[in-house]
């Protein structure tokens, strides 16, 4: 295997973004926002939200969106795992609740498994593993784009109105979040030019990147604070954060799994198998912590933390995965290629991580 792949996957492994999460978890626990401070921080993180969103609406490109469709049979199977078998698999771990998880912590577990998939993360390991790159741009993409509607929508009816969530959360939906995205699309033409100027020149190249990470850091510290001035992390104590991990990694192993055998079942080529798998068993960071902020509001604190352990563990077990099968796959030409053509670039473009 070349050299390069093993390096990728290492820096996934020691992601600075994942260093600047802890550290702002850090902060949030020793200082957090009160008051005045604390109202000013919510609305810098809505405004942020809103601004987030409607990059993601200029980035992406409907004609690329719609050229991908050639693929379909993949990208369905990819979507069918990401928001319905996830969902299926959460609902599962019901009955963990109370003895093994709490209630707060099994809705933050539902909130995860309704999370469109990931990006960047998916296409890296693809590539690894010498699978279909192009293929896990597409249904990374297509993940993105349904669950803006997808993701509000299924937690709602899986959460319930038990927690405030639909009161809050569907009310802010359009507002903050298909509102912004719609006009990202409808300006796309003018802003989308300005935005992909100011990537290329090498002294803003990062500008774009550091907006998403910042508001994602933002939402982070808004969420954490509340939960310290609350009281809630009180009742998350080593045990059940514990058993929390041990519930996520069984989730992941399970949803890879079954990716992996039925892409098999289903008939799809090496390739495409390692692209489902890894696309089709991921969660997204990037998008799913803006969305329970806007969803969850003040209770966001504990819908947050699922998902921030189930990142982590799913960039360390698929690396490891994905070098497994650098190892196995078989020797001549491979989709490397194919997906080599794809710019790094275009992977932030087409959607959110």
């Amino acid at each position: 295997m070349p050299r390069p792949h093993r390096l990728s996957g290492l820096l996934r492994l020691c992601d600075p973004f994942v260093v600047l999460l802890l550290g702002t978890v850090a902060l949030a626990a020793l200082l957090p926002a009160r008051g005045p401070a604390a109202e000013a921080v919510g609305t810098c993180a809505q405004v942020g939200v809103g601004l987030l969103f409607f990059l993601y609406g200029t980035r992406l490109a409907p004609r690329e969106a719609v050229a991908g469709l050639r693929h379909w049979r993949l990208h369905l199977t990819v979507l069918a795992c990401t928001f319905a078998l996830f969902p299926l698999l959460g609902l599962a771990a019901g009955p963990l609740v109370p003895h093994v998880l709490t209630e707060e912590l099994w809705h933050g577990l539902l909130f995860l498994c309704v999370v469109p998939s990931t990006v960047q993360s998916s296409i890296a390991f693809t590539s690894v593993a010498r699978g279909n790159v192009p293929a896990a741009i597409c249904a990374g993409t297509y993940s993105g784009l349904l669950g803006i509607v997808l993701t509000p929508l299924l937690a709602g009816v899986l959460i319930g109105t038990t927690t405030g969530f639909s009161a809050h959360g569907l009310s802010a939906l359009g507002t903050q979040l298909l509102g912004p995205f719609l006009a990202g699309q409808l300006l796309r033409r003018h802003v989308g030019r300005l935005v992909s100027r100011i990537s290329r020149v090498s002294r803003l190249r990062g500008a774009t990147a550091l907006v998403d990470r910042g508001v994602i850091l933002l939402v982070v510290y808004a969420a954490f604070s509340r939960g310290v001035t609350d009281g809630v992390w009180r009742e998350l104590t080593p045990g059940r954060l514990a058993a929390l991990g041990a519930s996520e990694a069984v989730l992941l192993a399970v949803m890879l799994t079954l990716t992996a055998w039925g892409s098999r079942a289903l008939g799809f080529a090496r390739e495409d198998r390692i692209a489902i798998m890894f696309a089709g068993s991921k969660k997204s960071l990037a998008a799913g912590l803006p969305m329970a902020a806007v969803l969850f509001g003040p209770d966001a604190a504990l819908a947050v933390l699922p998902l921030m352990l189930f990142h982590q563990l799913q960039l360390v077990v698929c690396a490891v995965l994905a070098r497994r099968l650098a190892r196995t796959a078989p020797p001549g030409p491979g989709t490397p290629r194919t997906g080599a053509a794809q710019p790094p670039g275009s992977t932030r473009r087409a959607s959110p991580v």
